[in-house]
């Protein structure tokens, strides 16, 4: 199982934004499999992403948790809602890394979507400047609130044009490539990359 990543790139706003929406993007790995597997299985394994992105501090995660035990059905709704946000994101990704233009019927849905959840969000006047914060610490959304902005940003953003699918047929995460020259193949070099150059080379020995 992959646990590690390359270097990610500097910190700036919008590698922060591309770093969080990959990662909830690649909660579901091996998609092209008949063995995908789920990383968004119960509402505790999106807390986990939120917080790893560091949309939510651990407390605050805890909080949602122990609410989201008392409101069971709720949190299987926000689970659900969550993995659809994801394939309609996935989807767009794949047309734009085909230099297509998304679905009418993705954009409709994924435009429906990221604006219900940008609505709950507000300025505020934090360190002598405006900021965008969200209220609702006990919403149980909340951790969808965060990735429709972040989502929203990187697919208005340049960057959106460096978001590339691994090339390796058993995984189908996606990455940032950050190569002068776009030439980037795999999310991660060491796993990926390497698991097709042992099977090119068994393949040349047949």
């Amino acid at each position: 199982m992959k646990t590690s990543k390359t270097r990610p790139p500097a910190a700036t706003a919008e590698n922060v934004d591309a770093t969080r929406v990959l990662a909830f993007v690649n909660t579901l790995s091996a998609r092209a499999t008949d063995t995908p597997v789920e990383g968004l299985a119960s509402y505790e394994s999106l807390v986990e992403w939120a917080r790893a992105s560091a949309i939510l501090r651990a407390d605050d995660g805890e909080r949602l948790i122990e609410r989201s035990r008392r409101r069971v059905a709720e949190a299987e709704r926000v689970v659900h809602r969550a993995r659809q946000l994801r394939e309609l994101l996935h989807e767009t990704f794949a047309a734009l890394a085909a230099r297509k233009s998304p679905g009418a019927q993705t954009l409709e849905s994924l435009s429906a979507q990221l604006s219900e959840w940008y609505q709950h969000g507000r300025l505020v006047v934090a360190d002598a400047r405006l900021q965008w914060a969200y209220g609702g610490d006990e919403d149980l959304a909340r951790p969808l609130w965060e990735a429709a902005r972040a989502a929203t940003r990187l697919l208005t953003s340049p960057r959106i044009a460096r978001v590339r699918a691994c090339d390796a047929p058993d995984c189908g995460w996606w990455f940032l490539d950050d190569t002068r020259n776009g030439s980037r193949r795999w999310c991660d070099m060491k796993v990926c990359g390497n698991r097709d150059k042992v099977r090119r080379f068994r393949e040349r020995q047949r």
